[in-house]
């Protein structure tokens, strides 16, 4: 705003020169006339342009006064004598690391990244309330205040397993009623990386293995089981297929098996012999060959 104000007093002085030195008579105070007004409408012209980039908002100040309705993204008007402070709606991401205590008393080592919007209804707000600075100011020390209180009430372990979910909707849980009163929305919270004592972190993958192993050991068993299942109920086919073809051969079904049998070697052309009445009545062949 104090550009554009000295820039017109510097446009209108210049005019006013003009017309004092203009030539002689009427004519000449009118074009200086003229040059004055159109310096004066030109430089409130340009001063009241504002162009507020994309994923950004403008904050208006009128002489220390923040007025409540922001300018959004493009070609804005406002007051030729006010300041436009522009700032980001994007999405927006900070870094945390902090040494946390467990509910077990151990130190846990939490690399933390937060994801969060300034709502733009609200920015006049943050900037009358918090200013630009307001990462500094407002946000990393809620989140440094919540990873603790958040922490505090799950075993070491827990951080290191699947449980870090519950962790990190803990933290969301409890900040984002916090951020969202104080113009801040979308907050969401990611565990990047937890780092445990070492003796610690050593009993935990024992554990895991252990568990790894003995479910390992219950598939192979179940496995035998269901291939022993399956040899079992082969056996027992064989075994009733056995018993039905035994029943259903008898001497009589013999005997007759042999007639037929009897009967073919007789009418065949290959030079044979064929004794009939040999042991159990069935046919005795001998090849004359």
């Amino acid at each position: 705003m104090l550009y554009f104000i000295i820039a017109g007093l510097i446009v209108v002085g210049w005019a006013a020169w003009s017309g004092a030195h203009a030539i002689r008579g009427e004519r000449g105070s009118f074009v200086a006339t003229v040059l004055a007004a159109l310096a004066l409408v030109g430089w409130t012209i340009i001063s009241s342009i504002t162009v507020v980039p994309a994923g950004h908002v403008g904050v208006v100040v009128v002489f220390g006064e923040v007025l409540d309705t922001p300018l959004h993204a493009g070609l804005r008007y406002h007051r030729p004598w006010a300041d436009v402070l522009t700032m980001s709606i994007r999405m927006q991401e900070i870094k945390e690391a902090a040494d946390v205590p467990s509910s077990d008393q151990l130190n846990v080592s939490l690399d933390v990244s937060m994801q969060y919007n300034l709502n733009p209804e609200m920015a006049p707000q943050v900037y009358r309330t918090i200013g630009r600075n307001y990462e500094d100011i407002f946000i990393r020390p809620q989140l440094r205040s919540h990873i603790r209180g958040a922490t505090a009430a799950f075993e070491a372990k827990a951080l290191y397993t699947s449980d870090r979910d519950q962790v990190e909707r803990l933290m969301e849980v409890a900040l984002s009623p916090t951020f969202e009163g104080r113009g801040f929305v979308n907050t969401e919270i990611l565990l990047r990386q937890v780092s445990l004592p070492t003796l610690v972190t050593n009993a935990i993958e024992k554990k895991l293995q252990a568990e790894q192993q003995a479910e390992q050991m219950r598939f192979v068993i179940e496995r035998e089981r269901q291939e022993a299942e399956r040899k079992r109920i082969e056996a027992q086919g064989i075994a009733d297929f056995q018993a039905i073809v035994t029943q259903g051969i008898d001497e009589r079904l013999l005997r007759w098996k042999g007639i037929e049998a009897t009967q073919a070697l007789a009418e065949s052309e290959n030079s044979k012999i064929v004794i009939v009445g040999g042991q159990d009545g069935l046919p005795v062949i001998f090849n004359s060959r």
